[in-house]
């Protein structure tokens, strides 16, 4: 994985984030803070796991440190929510733009919340960024969909047709 490579799955994960929050702009406070089945219990808090992940992980990955996790009662609104989320993108494309293709083969050493030591190699750890986005993504898709404003499709495929982008 090299600087590029990284630079084209953050800007497909921009680009189905803001997607995402498109269509979550389109549903009532009531069905954003709706019980649902999914793990993160509503759409809202669906979507502050996302951009938790994303902040937690760029500070662990850029200073080697461990965040509090964001409580989704910090967003009383979902506009709340996407700036954060917008002062989060500016953050993570300073940090991206910093990294050279050999500091993302760099082994970032760390320990968890629950006290394990870990270590990741950087660009695993970016990816992971991305792949967590898209799973979670995928659960505010459906609860999207069940409340009548689908986000429409939101794979990678569609983001490389959209943004003219070769994909081998």
């Amino acid at each position: 994985m090299n600087k590029s490579d990284i630079a084209v799955i953050f800007e497909y994960n921009y680009w189905a984030n803001r997607r995402i929050l498109t269509a979550a702009s389109k549903v009532s406070m009531e069905q954003l803070l709706a019980s649902t089945t999914f793990p993160h219990d509503s759409l809202l808090a669906t979507l502050v796991h996302i951009l938790d992940a994303e902040y937690g992980w760029r500070v662990l990955l850029q200073r080697g440190e461990e965040t509090p996790d964001l409580d989704v009662k910090d967003f009383p609104t979902l506009a709340s929510l996407d700036e954060r989320w917008r002062h989060e993108e500016g953050h993570m494309r300073q940090y991206l733009a910093s990294l050279t293709d050999e500091s993302l083969m760099d082994v970032v050493r760390y320990t968890n919340k629950q006290g394990i030591a870990r270590e990741r190699i950087r660009w695993h750890g970016l990816y992971h960024v991305v792949n967590h986005g898209t799973q979670h993504r995928s659960e505010a898709a459906a609860m999207l969909t069940d409340y009548g404003q689908s986000p429409g499709d939101i794979d990678f495929s569609l983001y490389l047709i959209e943004n003219r982008r070769r994909s081998g």
